[in-house]
């Protein structure tokens, strides 16, 4: 792919060309470490290993169905912390407010994030607040980062994952996207969509306490949703994967959206949401489990890892047919997440 000249908002869309840009400009330069490319980086100290993460949020409206930019900064790295099977502990928290932003609206977004930590169990323990020119920030943007305690039966990491893996997800699929969109553009679809922004760190707690070694990886699907999730997770393993288009969890109102906006919802973001990967063998009990808590009621097995050797995600389709799930590639859904 042809190197760019300048940096589109589709470099900063979770697909293609955000992985274009990461491998050549930033990690030549920057992964010396011997980290993959995973949510959060797992570092040691003694006999203690750290999830550490960070993450800047910016969203169009900062407040939606469901939840606002605020607690959506806390349940988005709350999240990438657990994905590495840590249980999430610490945050820091920097804003970077517009000259002109209403205090008001100040206020309420620290009582969200005030609200979102205490049920995440999490504390701010430092922070940040920067204000800069009127028209310099979109009203305002969200800078966190994240650490947490890696559970002593979690070996989470994408090059575990082959053939005979199940793949699970933990609820409906592409709800946070379509809650955002159908709020900018005010539309009128029948009924409110409310976004899926929650933490998942409890799900994974009760997942990683029942299976330990036996769950491979776990993705949150934000930016380029579970298309770009499940092709990131073929390319770190080399294998393929085949889920099936009538085992996908998506709400009818959701789906009906997607339609209406020629939007594909295997490539709109997710908040609440994460892809697992499990031994074969206990591909139902980690559903049970799921199931068995309030995030992941609605879990489903989407699919499987075929095999290795080749990266790349094909679905089977009602029809019998097989097509490919590509890397989703230009701009998606502006402002998400």
């Amino acid at each position: 792919m042809k190197k760019p000249q300048v940096i589109t908002l589709a470099h900063g869309a979770g697909g293609l060309l955000s992985q274009q840009l990461i491998a050549e400009e930033f990690a030549p330069l920057l992964m010396r470490g011997g980290q993959g490319l995973n949510d959060a980086a797992v570092v040691s100290f003694g006999d203690i290993r750290v999830a550490f993460s960070t993450d800047s949020f910016t969203v169009s409206p900062l407040f939606f169905p469901g939840g606002d930019i605020g607690s959506l900064a806390v349940h988005g790295t709350v999240n990438d912390i657990a994905m590495m099977g840590a249980e999430p502990r610490f945050l820091s928290l920097a804003f970077v407010i517009e000259e002109g932003f209403p205090a008001a609206d100040l206020h309420h977004l620290g009582q969200s994030v005030a609200a979102a930590t205490e049920h995440c169990g999490v504390t701010v323990v430092t922070g940040d607040t920067k204000v800069v020119e009127r028209g310099a920030a979109d009203g305002l943007f969200i800078n966190t980062s994240g650490l947490g305690v890696v559970s002593p039966q979690a070996d989470i990491e994408p090059a575990r994952v082959q053939p005979g893996d199940a793949v699970l997800i933990n609820g409906t699929i592409a709800q946070h996207g379509t809650a955002v969109m159908c709020a900018r553009e005010e539309l009128d679809v029948g009924g409110e969509i409310v976004s899926d922004s929650a933490s998942v760190a409890d799900v994974v707690r009760e997942l990683i306490a029942a299976l330990g070694e036996k769950v491979h990886a776990l993705r949150d699907p934000t930016r380029g949703g579970v298309a770009a999730t499940l092709n990131e997770v073929a390319g770190l393993a080399g294998v393929t994967i085949e889920i099936d288009q009538a085992e996908l969890p998506i709400a009818p109102q959701v789906a009906g959206v997607c339609e209406i906006l020629g939007l594909d919802p295997l490539q709109v973001a997710c908040e609440g949401r994460f892809v697992a990967f499990v031994d074969g063998s206990v591909a139902e009990q980690a559903l049970a489990t799921m199931r068995s808590l309030n995030t992941g009621r609605e879990a489903a097995i989407i699919g499987e890892v075929t095999t290795a050797g080749s990266a790349r995600v094909q679905m089977r389709t009602p029809l019998g047919t097989t097509c490919l799930v590509q890397m989703p590639t230009g701009e998606l859904l502006p402002r998400i997440c």
